[in-house]
């Protein structure tokens, strides 16, 4: 919270032929490629989603919010609305970045100012989360202006976060000033590229942030919960 992501071996000849039978041509030895035998290139994975594909789908916005956010406390207009659609609700923001929570090597009170030793949302042990081992979103606290409750999300539903060509996936784990919006985790930040320093790191503009719409992973620290459900949320929300 602030106030201002072969071997093979057989006995057999006849079995070490039925396994290389089975094996895909380039395992087995033989070619389809050129008369030269060469293997033909790997294909990209088709269920990977990129940063491409999401973006596509978000950018026309059918705004959801009454009015319109500031990215910072001393920002002179409000300019990010928060925009709907079936599956999920995204803005495009800064990123500044979010050390609350337990106290770490990376996050405490002398490397943030404003360092807060508790989060919004709490672990499945009933602690603080992590901001520097959990990838995580911050998003307002419930004003006029928007209140995420009332858009299916909650304490761990499940966010995507793009940067560039970079695609994450966390949950929201905090809630900030009702004002303000564009932040994330000093984890989040990490895996995205982004200089995770809490006093002068962040991102001065192009992240977009995809939450999706009742999609809680619990517990709400897993990563390993919050990678594979949005992998597959973000499948369906691009249509694969």
């Amino acid at each position: 919270m602030r106030t201002r992501m072969l071997a093979l071996t057989s006995a057999a000849c006849g079995a070490a032929l039925l396994g290389a039978a089975a094996l895909p041509a380039s395992a087995s030895g033989s070619s389809s490629g050129s008369a030269s035998g060469s293997a033909q290139e790997p294909e990209a994975d088709a269920g990977v989603v990129t940063a491409a594909d999401l973006l596509a789908e978000v950018r026309a916005c059918s705004r959801i919010s009454k009015g319109r956010y500031r990215t910072d406390s001393g920002s002179a207009k409000a300019t990010v609305p928060v925009c709907g659609t079936r599956e999920a609700v995204f803005w495009k923001a800064d990123m500044d970045i979010d050390c609350d929570g337990r106290k770490t090597r990376a996050c405490n009170r002398k490397t943030d100012p404003y360092f807060l030793p508790e989060t919004a949302f709490q672990s499945s042990r009933g602690e603080p989360l992590d901001s520097a081992a959990l990838p995580h979103v911050v998003v307002p606290g419930p004003s006029k202006v928007w209140d995420y409750r009332k858009s299916g999300l909650t304490g761990g539903s499940v966010v995507a976060v793009v940067y560039r060509d970079r695609v994450r996936y966390g949950v929201i784990g905090d809630t900030g000033p009702t004002g303000i919006i564009g932040e994330a985790s000093y984890a989040m930040a990490k895996t995205l590229g982004i200089d995770p320093d809490p006093s002068t790191g962040g991102a001065e503009s192009g992240v977009t942030y995809i939450a999706f719409k009742n999609s809680r992973v619990s517990p709400i620290e897993s990563r390993a919960r919050a990678q594979s459900r949005g992998a597959a949320l973000a499948r369906e929300f691009v249509g694969r």
